[in-house]
């Protein structure tokens, strides 16, 4: 924070090329631009203070609420509803999580905001207790929201520093999101990921779908496909896409999607684990969205294969080149940095691999 963003977008993309540097001839687009501030779509919101006086932002290493609702990242939609989300705590008589103690129930509150404006609101709680009070208050927040798309209670009963359980407990009809991106809308259920700077995201689908459409492939694997957004932006009629991906909230937004959207006879979602090898022939591109460990053994699989080239998406700079190393029957050809975290290290980059 306060560097120059031309200058840490310098220093991003400097940095990239120098992981790179042993694939010399890789030919690198210009980095791809975020806004410096007001980006990010979604907010995860640790919940301090006390019910009349609730703090959402951060916990101090004294485990004391640090308010963050005039942070300058969030969207307007996002940031709109923080004093909101204040009122209903008190409204709701939500007791905001004591850490040293163990008492409360409130410990987070998830915002995502679509671009269309529409609202996804979690409330992430110790136990059940609180739920008959927030339904209760409900109708009051949606008049406060006319947008609200999705609500839901997240149960976290384990004292975790983690932001959100396993189990969700949908309060309403919707139980998804529709996240608009251009001319495909994606299918955003409660536990799914998706990248929280919508306008670099759409940027890296087009890209991805520009790189893609270049190969002209005929048949297409997503794998760790997440909502569906390289599958869904990849798709052409007589082009056979499958996504592969192991959380099954995801996988069902992006069967929703490919309904919408009219790709359900060009583009198939299944269950699974994409760090796995898979049986049988390989398509002739293979799209690769990994968390930050990487695609591990999957490198070798992709390796001895027959695929004709693999699309990476990558959110940790050493794990792409551990993979990339594990790969040496392709040759990396095209990159692009992605700056989908402003102000921070962090950094999305796109690498176009095809055999040697």
């Amino acid at each position: 924070m306060g560097e120059a963003y031309a200058a840490q977008l310098a220093a991003k993309d400097s940095a990239l090329r120098d992981a790179l540097a042993r694939w010399p001839n890789l030919n690198w687009l210009p980095p791809f631009e975020s806004a410096e501030s007001h980006f990010r779509n979604k907010a995860k919101l640790m919940i301090g203070g006390t019910v009349q006086q609730p703090t959402l932002g951060i916990l101090s290493p004294t485990f004391t609420g640090v308010d963050l609702t005039g942070c300058e990242l969030y969207e307007a939609a996002v940031a709109d509803s923080f004093p909101v989300l204040s009122a209903f705590i008190r409204r709701a008589q939500l007791t905001p999580f004591h850490v040293p103690s163990g008492r409360g129930e409130l410990k987070n509150i998830i915002v995502t905001g679509a671009p269309a404006g529409l609202l996804m609101i979690r409330f992430v709680l110790r136990s059940t207790e609180p739920i008959v009070r927030i339904r209760k208050h409900l109708p009051w927040l949606r008049d406060q929201f006319p947008n609200l798309e999705v609500v839901t209670a997240n149960l976290l009963p384990e004292r975790k520093a983690v932001p959100e359980g396993k189990e969700e407990i949908v309060l309403g009809s919707a139980n998804a999101l529709p996240f608009k991106l251009g001319d495909i809308t994606l299918f955003l259920p409660p536990q799914s990921f998706f990248q929280t700077n919508t306008a670099v995201a759409r940027g890296l689908y087009e890209t991805a779908r520009k790189w893609t459409d270049d190969l002209a492939p005929r048949t297409v694997w997503d794998m760790f496909c997440g909502v569906g957004g390289f599958a869904l932006y990849c798709a052409r009629p007589g082009r056979r896409v499958t996504g592969v991906e192991i959380s099954g909230p995801a996988v069902h937004g992006a069967k929703l999607a490919a309904a919408d959207a009219g790709l359900s006879d060009d583009v198939d979602f299944r269950e699974g684990d994409a760090s796995q090898a898979p049986s049988g022939s390989a398509p002739e591109l293979v799209i690769v969205n990994p968390p930050r460990r990487g695609i591990g053994q999957l490198s070798h699989w992709l390796n001895d294969s027959n695929a004709g080239a693999v699309l990476y998406s990558s959110c940790n700079p050493d794990s792409l080149v551990r993979d990339l190393r594990a790969m040496p029957a392709f040759t990396p050809i095209r990159a692009r940095v992605f700056d989908m975290f402003p102000h921070t290290d962090h950094v999305e980059t796109l690498v176009l691999l095809v055999r040697s």
